[in-house]
């Protein structure tokens, strides 16, 4: 593979991705503040993050078999035309004037179901143009880059919001899928074996079959199990917190997720410059453990400026986190595997979200979010020192 060749591939297809992440990070953020600040509810902000990710999840294995079976860059591009044009009937509708909760809540489980066909084909494409040996720095590359875009997001998500109005949120995402499709149409990929067809459950069985017959991968799925598991209160009921604690000003959540996202994008910069993790499986293990460390300390926030200092120092670990496991799924899998290894890591670490939803969502209603966020920091980063001692790469 010549050089000049995988670059121009890699950044076509970084800023494709990327593109079209900012605006699905605008609609998600602003999906989720409209529903905090219209419902100050655990019980509906349940609701919101299983229709978000309850679908993307149950499709996720199939998601996996297309990946692995049809041209990755044809599904990639399907699937977002799909999300946009779901999201584009939507922005109709409430520009129309019709806003219900309910609608909003159904969109988002349709555009979930395209995301769960497109995440495994993305996951898996990028070995197909970048030299093995280039993985972790191109990783790391998107992952600076994804954290630009969720730094850009809740800043554009809380203007549109708070200015005009959730459908011109909406709208942004179709704009940017478009680009994204248009940019991503002038990648060449190169041209693979074909691939054998089989019956769908025979390829899904083949991929459970494959994935748990590996120790490394056992242990990795059964990590993501429980920590996702134990992430789910800081992913999804600070904001709830901060409306409760500190005030349900715009943006005091616009600046959470800044914070957040700035904290990312230095982590992502990190991971950039090293260029490489000789342990994966020690950078997954410390990543968890600083994770759980510091939501611990976020229930201990007393002050909205120490929450936010906590915050961004928490997110400086979710590069090295992602980034380690990426590559060494991309390391370690044979190319014809990998569609189907990732979306059951995908399907593992959205399910436990929900899950973990089911339980903390309700619970946020009866007690505080931050003895929540203390309680399960703690656990989180005892996942992490145990993963750490029992998986070998």
């Amino acid at each position: 593979m010549k050089e000049k060749d995988w670059k121009k591939r890699a950044a076509l297809f970084l800023a494709s991705q990327n593109i079209s992440l900012f605006g699905s990070s605008v609609v998600g953020y602003a999906l989720l503040w409209h529903v905090t600040l219209a419902t100050s509810s655990g019980k509906w902000m349940t609701s919101t993050v299983l229709c978000l990710m309850m679908p993307q999840v149950l499709v996720s294995l199939y998601g996996g078999v297309v990946a692995d079976r049809y041209d990755r860059k044809r599904v990639i591009v399907l699937s977002d035309g799909f999300i946009a044009l779901v999201t584009l009937v939507l922005f109709g509708v409430f520009f129309a004037g019709y806003e219900s909760l309910e609608l909003l809540l159904a969109a988002g489980a349709l555009r979930s179901l395209g995301g769960g066909i497109q995440t495994p084909a993305v996951s898996a494409f990028l070995p197909e143009i970048v030299p093995k040996e280039q993985l972790t720095k191109i990783n790391g590359i998107n992952q600076t880059l994804n954290s630009l875009s969720y730094l850009l997001a809740p800043v554009v998500g809380g203007i549109l919001l708070g200015s005009a109005g959730i459908a011109w949120a909406l709208l942004l995402d179709v704009i940017t899928a478009v680009a994204a499709i248009a940019v991503l149409s002038f990648l060449e990929a190169p041209k693979l074996s074909p691939r054998q067809e089989r019956s769908i459950w025979g390829e899904l069985r083949e991929g459970v079959a494959f994935t748990l017959a590996r120790p490394l991968l056992r242990h990795l799925i059964l990590c993501y199990g429980a920590s996702f598991f134990l992430l789910s209160p800081a992913g999804f009921l600070t904001p709830l917190m901060i409306q409760r604690t500190f005030g349900n000003q715009v943006w005091r959540l616009t600046a959470n997720e800044i914070v957040w996202t700035a904290g990312a994008f230095l982590g992502g910069i990190f991971v950039t410059y090293k260029g490489e993790f000789a342990d994966k499986v020690r950078a997954i293990s410390y990543s968890l453990i600083a994770f759980g460390v510091f939501f611990a300390l976020l229930g201990m926030s007393r002050t909205f400026a120490f929450y936010l200092i906590i915050m961004g120092s928490s997110a400086f670990s979710l590069p090295i986190l992602t980034t380690a496991e990426t590559v060494l799924i991309q390391e370690k899998v044979e190319p014809t595997m990998m569609g189907r290894v990732f979306s059951i890591i995908q399907l593992i670490s959205g399910s436990a979200m929900p899950v973990g939803m089911l339980l903390f969502g309700p619970l946020a209603d009866w007690v505080s979010i931050e003895s929540i966020l203390v309680v399960t920091g703690i656990l989180l980063a005892l996942v992490g020192l145990l993963f750490g001692r029992v998986a070998k790469e």
